[in-house]
């Protein structure tokens, strides 16, 4: 495995519409043909949503259209790294319920990843102060003992944590547990800074540096994304690159003047790290870097 190789992470439709950008997908073949498409030109790792509402009174998603999406993205890449998101903006639901497909897909052995989002964060305020009628009404919570679940679950069921990180706090609670032993082996910390969406901190060099304080002497993988915003145009994937992070794009996150397809996402991100002597890794490879 080469040392120059990178993560590259496509997150491909979120809730991102088509009046937004008419190229997202929605449906799981579409899902299931943009994942392949991505996985050709340098990602390893994939997530989408299914095309259901992200915040539900009773939190739960449903599995089906992960298995329908996913099945012939594993069967064409068995090392690919999937993972689904998990239903938002309601409190006080348990954290079997609204973590219940992510287990089921884990138990399923499909994807080989879980998402883990070790804290509560409100998401949705824009820059302009308005706050979009699809934002949770309520903060997102996860609560300690959720958080706790959510990583020993995963260990049991043999996957590897995709830990969304919004706030350093996500973090500090995140390298807590990692020194207590209780983040299981595989983890990829995703350093999630908000663009238009006014959450976190913005994606700036002192920001990045301000985690990677934090990250120091831990041997965590981690990579970077700007939601609701531009990854490579921000200068942040450059900057992640010099630091020895990985990289995520895809129009989940994307905002801008554009309307790019997740494929010209991935190839700007393969551009970038071809002109620095990097090259993308490959789903073998990824699943060897988060293991190391």
């Amino acid at each position: 495995m080469s040392a120059e190789s990178v993560i590259v992470e496509v997150a491909v439709n979120g809730t991102t519409t088509r009046d937004a950008n008419p190229h997202v997908p929605r449906t799981p073949d579409e899902i299931a043909a943009d994942m392949l498409a991505c996985l050709a030109r340098g990602a390893a790792v994939a997530h989408n949503h299914n095309d259901e509402p992200m915040f539900t009174a009773d939190a739960v998603h449903a599995v089906e259209p992960y298995v329908q999406a996913w099945t012939p993205v594993v069967g064409a890449h068995p090392d690919v790294l999937l993972y689904p998101t998990m239903g938002a903006g309601a409190r006080g639901i348990p954290v079997e319920q609204k973590w219940g497909h992510v287990e089921e897909l884990a138990r399923r052995g499909l994807g080989g990843m879980t998402l883990v989002d070790p804290g509560s964060v409100n998401v949705g305020l824009l820059g302009d102060g308005t706050v979009p009628a699809a934002a949770a009404p309520e903060a997102y919570q996860n609560s300690f003992a959720d958080t706790e679940y959510m990583f020993r679950r995963t260990g049991e069921l043999g996957a590897m944590p995709s830990i969304s990180i919004f706030e350093p706090g996500f973090l500090r609670t995140t390298l807590t547990l990692h020194r207590h032993g209780r983040v299981p082996a595989g983890a990829m910390v995703k350093l999630y800074f908000g663009g238009d969406l006014q959450f976190g901190l913005p994606p700036t060099e002192r920001a990045l540096d301000a985690y990677c304080e934090l990250l120091e002497g831990s041997g965590l993988t981690w990579s970077v994304a700007v939601l609701g915003g531009d990854v490579v145009g921000s200068g942040l994937a450059a900057l992640a690159l010099e630091r020895g992070g990985h990289l995520r794009v895809g129009l989940e996150d994307y905002a801008g003047p554009r309307r790019p397809s997740n494929t010209e996402l991935v190839d700007e991100v393969v551009e970038l790290l071809t002109a620095s002597g990097r090259r993308p890794a490959t789903c073998a490879e990824a699943r060897t870097i988060l293991r190391a």
